[in-house]
Protein backbone atom coordinates (compact mmCIF):
# COMPACT_ATOMS: atom_id res chain seq x y z
CA UNK A 1 0.00 0.00 0.00
CA UNK A 2 1.60 3.71 -0.93
CA UNK A 3 1.21 6.53 0.94
CA UNK A 4 -2.06 8.04 -1.47
CA UNK A 5 -3.65 4.97 -0.53
CA UNK A 6 -3.19 4.94 3.74
CA UNK A 7 -3.90 8.45 2.95
CA UNK A 8 -7.21 7.63 1.17
CA UNK A 9 -8.15 4.69 3.77
CA UNK A 10 -7.50 7.60 6.40
CA UNK A 11 -9.97 9.94 4.97
CA UNK A 12 -12.46 7.29 4.55
CA UNK A 13 -12.49 6.14 8.34
CA UNK A 14 -13.19 10.31 9.12
CA UNK A 15 -9.24 11.12 9.60
CA UNK A 16 -9.48 15.17 9.59
CA UNK A 17 -5.53 15.05 9.62
CA UNK A 18 -5.29 12.89 6.64
CA UNK A 19 -7.68 15.38 4.70
CA UNK A 20 -6.00 17.91 5.57
CA UNK A 21 -2.65 16.36 4.58
CA UNK A 22 -4.42 15.09 1.32
CA UNK A 23 -6.00 19.09 0.05
CA UNK A 24 -1.70 20.32 1.09
CA UNK A 25 -0.62 17.70 -1.43
CA UNK A 26 -3.05 18.24 -3.99
CA UNK A 27 -4.85 21.69 -3.76
CA UNK A 28 -1.45 23.29 -6.11
CA UNK A 29 -2.20 20.71 -8.87
CA UNK A 30 -5.85 20.90 -9.07
CA UNK A 31 -5.80 24.84 -8.65
CA UNK A 32 -3.77 24.76 -11.44
CA UNK A 33 -5.26 22.66 -13.92
CA UNK A 34 -8.94 24.56 -13.38
CA UNK A 35 -7.00 27.66 -13.51
CA UNK A 36 -5.95 26.53 -17.42
CA UNK A 37 -9.22 25.45 -18.02
CA UNK A 38 -11.71 27.98 -16.90
CA UNK A 39 -8.91 31.30 -16.87
CA UNK A 40 -9.82 33.28 -14.31
CA UNK A 41 -9.01 33.19 -10.84
CA UNK A 42 -12.51 33.09 -9.17
CA UNK A 43 -14.06 30.53 -10.47
CA UNK A 44 -10.58 28.71 -10.54
CA UNK A 45 -11.08 28.80 -6.96
CA UNK A 46 -14.16 27.37 -6.77
CA UNK A 47 -14.10 24.53 -9.00
CA UNK A 48 -11.10 23.49 -6.42
CA UNK A 49 -12.73 24.03 -3.36
CA UNK A 50 -15.98 21.87 -4.59
CA UNK A 51 -13.55 19.55 -5.85
CA UNK A 52 -11.25 19.36 -2.62
CA UNK A 53 -14.72 19.04 -1.03
CA UNK A 54 -15.76 16.03 -2.98
CA UNK A 55 -12.51 14.57 -1.84
CA UNK A 56 -14.37 14.62 1.87
CA UNK A 57 -17.63 13.73 0.64
CA UNK A 58 -17.19 11.40 -1.78
CA UNK A 59 -14.17 9.62 -0.26
CA UNK A 60 -15.60 6.11 -0.16
CA UNK A 61 -16.26 6.36 -4.14
CA UNK A 62 -12.36 6.19 -4.73
CA UNK A 63 -11.18 2.62 -5.57
CA UNK A 64 -7.12 1.97 -5.92
CA UNK A 65 -7.64 -0.29 -8.29
CA UNK A 66 -9.25 2.27 -10.88
CA UNK A 67 -6.98 4.87 -10.28
CA UNK A 68 -4.38 6.90 -8.50
CA UNK A 69 -5.90 9.97 -5.82
CA UNK A 70 -4.20 12.09 -8.39
CA UNK A 71 -5.77 10.97 -11.11
CA UNK A 72 -9.26 10.54 -9.06
CA UNK A 73 -9.40 13.97 -8.13
CA UNK A 74 -8.43 15.46 -11.65
CA UNK A 75 -11.00 13.75 -13.42
CA UNK A 76 -12.97 14.98 -10.77
CA UNK A 77 -11.75 18.69 -11.02
CA UNK A 78 -11.93 17.70 -14.87
CA UNK A 79 -16.14 17.06 -14.83
CA UNK A 80 -16.41 20.30 -12.60
CA UNK A 81 -14.39 22.13 -15.12
CA UNK A 82 -16.20 20.93 -17.91
CA UNK A 83 -20.10 21.33 -16.39
CA UNK A 84 -19.00 25.05 -15.73
CA UNK A 85 -18.08 25.77 -19.27
CA UNK A 86 -21.17 24.32 -20.65
CA UNK A 87 -23.40 25.92 -18.56
CA UNK A 88 -22.01 29.43 -18.72
CA UNK A 89 -19.22 29.77 -21.72
CA UNK A 90 -19.40 33.48 -21.29
CA UNK A 91 -17.57 33.34 -17.55
CA UNK A 92 -14.18 32.37 -19.48
CA UNK A 93 -12.42 35.33 -19.54
CA UNK A 94 -9.04 34.62 -21.23
CA UNK A 95 -6.96 36.31 -18.14
CA UNK A 96 -4.73 33.31 -18.43
CA UNK A 97 -1.60 35.59 -17.73
CA UNK A 98 -2.19 36.51 -13.92
CA UNK A 99 -0.50 35.35 -10.78
CA UNK A 100 -1.39 32.13 -10.80
CA UNK A 101 0.85 31.35 -13.41
CA UNK A 102 3.89 33.88 -12.52
CA UNK A 103 3.93 32.49 -9.10
CA UNK A 104 5.95 29.42 -10.22
CA UNK A 105 8.21 30.59 -13.05
CA UNK A 106 10.83 33.00 -12.21
CA UNK A 107 10.83 36.58 -13.64
CA UNK A 108 11.40 36.04 -17.48
CA UNK A 109 12.12 38.63 -20.53
CA UNK A 110 9.69 39.85 -22.17
CA UNK A 111 10.09 37.77 -25.58
CA UNK A 112 9.34 34.85 -23.34
CA UNK A 113 6.18 36.32 -21.85
CA UNK A 114 4.75 37.27 -25.23
CA UNK A 115 5.25 33.75 -25.90
CA UNK A 116 4.11 32.02 -23.02
CA UNK A 117 1.07 34.78 -23.89
CA UNK A 118 0.48 33.53 -27.87
CA UNK A 119 0.58 29.71 -26.42
CA UNK A 120 -2.07 30.19 -23.50
CA UNK A 121 -4.58 32.60 -26.10
CA UNK A 122 -4.30 29.25 -28.62
CA UNK A 123 -4.84 27.22 -25.76
CA UNK A 124 -7.83 28.99 -24.99
CA UNK A 125 -9.27 28.81 -28.58
CA UNK A 126 -9.10 24.95 -28.52
CA UNK A 127 -12.05 22.44 -28.01
CA UNK A 128 -12.79 22.21 -24.24
CA UNK A 129 -11.68 18.21 -24.77
CA UNK A 130 -8.56 19.05 -26.66
CA UNK A 131 -7.42 21.90 -24.38
CA UNK A 132 -8.31 19.74 -21.22
CA UNK A 133 -6.22 16.39 -22.77
CA UNK A 134 -2.79 19.03 -23.64
CA UNK A 135 -3.37 20.21 -20.00
CA UNK A 136 -3.18 17.21 -18.46
CA UNK A 137 -0.43 15.88 -20.77
CA UNK A 138 1.79 18.86 -20.73
CA UNK A 139 0.90 20.89 -18.14
CA UNK A 140 -0.01 18.42 -15.43
CA UNK A 141 2.38 16.02 -16.49
CA UNK A 142 -0.30 12.40 -16.80
CA UNK A 143 0.75 9.47 -19.16
CA UNK A 144 -1.65 8.65 -21.74
CA UNK A 145 -3.68 6.18 -19.59
CA UNK A 146 -4.15 8.28 -17.01
CA UNK A 147 -5.15 11.25 -18.96
CA UNK A 148 -8.19 8.29 -20.48
CA UNK A 149 -9.06 7.75 -17.30
CA UNK A 150 -9.80 11.57 -16.56
CA UNK A 151 -11.47 11.84 -19.60
CA UNK A 152 -13.53 8.95 -19.09
CA UNK A 153 -11.86 7.90 -23.09
CA UNK A 154 -10.15 5.39 -24.46
CA UNK A 155 -6.17 5.75 -24.53
CA UNK A 156 -6.60 5.52 -28.35
CA UNK A 157 -9.12 8.35 -28.68
CA UNK A 158 -7.16 10.39 -26.12
CA UNK A 159 -4.30 10.23 -29.12
CA UNK A 160 -6.78 10.98 -31.71
CA UNK A 161 -8.18 14.29 -29.67
CA UNK A 162 -3.94 15.11 -28.68
CA UNK A 163 -2.92 15.02 -32.40
CA UNK A 164 -5.54 17.56 -33.35
CA UNK A 165 -4.89 19.41 -30.42
CA UNK A 166 -1.29 20.12 -31.65
CA UNK A 167 -2.59 20.68 -35.40
CA UNK A 168 -4.69 23.11 -33.70
CA UNK A 169 -1.87 24.80 -31.76
CA UNK A 170 0.79 24.42 -34.25
CA UNK A 171 -1.81 26.35 -36.96
CA UNK A 172 -2.99 29.08 -34.27
CA UNK A 173 0.90 29.76 -33.29
CA UNK A 174 1.69 29.86 -36.42
CA UNK A 175 -0.97 32.32 -38.06
CA UNK A 176 0.56 34.57 -35.30
CA UNK A 177 4.14 34.36 -36.17
CA UNK A 178 2.54 35.11 -39.65
CA UNK A 179 1.07 38.24 -39.16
Amino acid sequence: MNDDEALMLAIQGGDSKAYESAVRQHIKALSHYAYRMLGNSKDTEDITQEALLRLWTHANSWRADKASVSTWLHRITHNLCIDYLRKDKSNVTGELNDEHESKDRPASVPEQNERLDALKNALELLPERQRSAIILSHYQGFSNKEIAQVMDISVDALESILARARRGLRAQLSDLQAS
